[in-house]
């Protein structure tokens, strides 16, 4: 359990999916002959509906950085998204020197140059099984940001990917502490189980 409350866990390329309401107004204030400067454009997607790539982290004592992934996902992209939030996360999380960066076996993070990175960086990872959505505490703060951002009924992608982050950033401590807390009942359900779904 005390390893378990160390678990820096970060959730990698997931997609949120939304119906849009097209049907809203929108009303831009802008001068003279600027109607399409992207300033005063907001995007709109045709037949109702898109979606968005976001990496986020955790640890028990809060959430972490939301980067919303825009273009293809591959090794390179990964080492700058770590790069870019793993650190500051920390940071903002005040966690000790002796956190543990928690990420599934996908081949972006496995690969030869994220490998090395990961060393070169200092940065320690837990090992990880290859199916393990039911031992990932993060899908349960997943699975919330879906329900609540869709409450908010976004319109376009660029108030998608900002009730995103809004709403990342309104989760509290005491649920991140939660989550790992009942990290050890996850695992004894798992193993009950022999490897398959659980409640969880």
């Amino acid at each position: 359990m005390a390893l378990c409350e160390k678990v820096f866990a970060p959730l990698l390329k997931h997609n949120l999916t939304v119906v849009y309401h097209t049907s809203v107004s929108h009303y831009v204030w802008r001068e003279s002959n600027t109607a399409f400067q992207k300033k005063n454009i907001i995007p709109t997607v045709k037949y109702g509906g898109g979606s968005v790539m976001v990496w986020g982290c955790f640890a028990a004592s809060g959430p972490g950085r939301l980067a919303v992934i825009n273009g293809t996902m591959n090794s390179a992209v990964y080492q700058k998204i770590l790069k870019e939030n793993v650190r500051p996360s920390v940071c903002d999380l005040k966690l000790k020197r002796t956190w543990v960066l928690q990420q599934d076996n996908d081949p972006k993070h496995t690969s030869k140059s994220t490998s090395e990175w990961l060393k070169k960086n200092k940065m320690k990872t837990l090992e990880w099984p290859s199916q393990s959505p039911d031992l990932n505490p993060i899908e349960m703060l997943w699975h919330d940001l879906k329900k609540v951002v869709h409450a908010r009924k976004p319109s376009n992608v660029a108030e998608l990917q900002q009730f995103c982050k809004d709403e990342w950033a309104k989760i509290p401590p005491q649920c991140c502490n939660r989550l790992i807390a009942s990290y050890g009942k996850r695992l004894i359900a798992v193993v009950a189980a022999k490897g398959g779904p659980t409640s969880y």
